[in-house]
């Protein structure tokens, strides 16, 4: 059968971010299993506010029955709220082509191809430029997260490097062992103090600096803790205006994510090139090792380059 028109419904949607490859993976196999037209309702949970299926163990599972034991997403997109609607759309299109048992099967194939696609996606590159100032580097980094994420639909892919630079970087700076996590559960949307402790200090690593994070600074100064917040050049206004309204703003720091790591990058490195070069090789590295452990996309992976 001809895909052109999934694919182009897929393009059109920006569905390549593992939540929405999730969900285009349960709705296909519930259109193959039980055949077309489909009842939208019918894949909704109870209170109407998730997707049934969209979980880890039933993706896992049609990802087993075509040979791929991979995780490809830990809360299988259940938390976007987002996808209902494109559930919805998704179920339109194939209700409108009513596609029968043998083209569904071709249609899960389909996007099994975009799995691993996904899996074997092009890590960002780093690049490290002589002529420009550590901070360019960072900055040119997040530059293409950011128009990667502006790319696919309901992802957070510029908050989630962001914690794990940050995390990459104060395991080289301690001696113990730090407690990591994935960027799914953010302090932000948990009950965690921060989303790193050290000492006396809690971090707060975000690319949306909003009134839930202030207020978790707000309960850390109650509990006698140090609130520090870390987010990107052009959001640190946003906090500072944020903490002032609460008027707590002499009472946190907050950084700018490219000085954050510029100025320890040349200390570590010990102010010297060949200082600096291998101490940003042993940042990424950390930071490949976390995603490695504790997110499921590969191209969120940092690969060093330069001139």
């Amino acid at each position: 059968m001809k895909l052109d028109e999934l694919k182009k419904f897929f393009d059109e949607n920006k569905m390549g971010t593992k939540g929405t490859l999730c969900l285009g993976l349960v709705v296909s196999r519930e259109a193959l299993e039980k055949g077309l037209p489909m009842d939208f309702d019918s894949l909704l949970t109870e209170n109407k506010g998730q997707i049934n299926l969209l979980g880890k163990v039933h993706v896992q599972k049609i990802l087993l029955s075509h040979g791929i034991t991979r995780v490809l997403a830990e809360e299988g997109g259940r938390t976007n709220r987002g996808n209902i609607g494109l559930a919805k759309k998704y179920v339109e299109f194939l209700n409108r082509h009513n596609y029968n048992k043998k083209a569904m099967s071709d249609i899960e194939a389909w996007w099994i191809d975009r799995v691993k696609d996904f899996f074997t996606a092009k890590p960002l590159v780093m690049k490290m430029d002589a002529a420009k100032s550590m901070r360019a580097a960072v900055r040119d980094l997040l530059s293409v997260a950011e128009k990667r994420q502006s790319a696919s639909k309901g992802s957070t892919i510029v908050g989630t490097i962001l914690q794990h630079l940050v995390g990459a970087k104060l395991s080289l700076l301690l001696p113990t062992p730090l407690d990591f996590h994935g960027a799914a559960v953010s302090d932000a949307v948990s009950d965690r103090d921060g989303d790193f402790d050290v000492g006396d200090v809690v971090i707060h690593v975000t690319s949306s600096p909003g009134e839930a994070v202030i207020r978790k600074c707000q309960r850390n100064l109650d509990d006698g803790k140090r609130p520090i917040i870390i987010t990107t050049y052009a959001r640190v206004p946003f906090a500072e205006m944020r903490a002032s309204d609460m008027e707590i703003a002499d009472r946190i720091d907050i950084f700018d994510i490219e000085q954050f790591l510029a100025s320890n990058l040349y200390e570590l490195g010990l102010f010297v090139s060949k200082g600096r070069k291998e101490t940003v090789s042993r940042l990424v590295a950390a930071y490949n090792a976390i995603i490695d452990a504790y997110e499921t996309d590969p191209s969120l992976k940092i690969e060093l380059g330069g001139k």
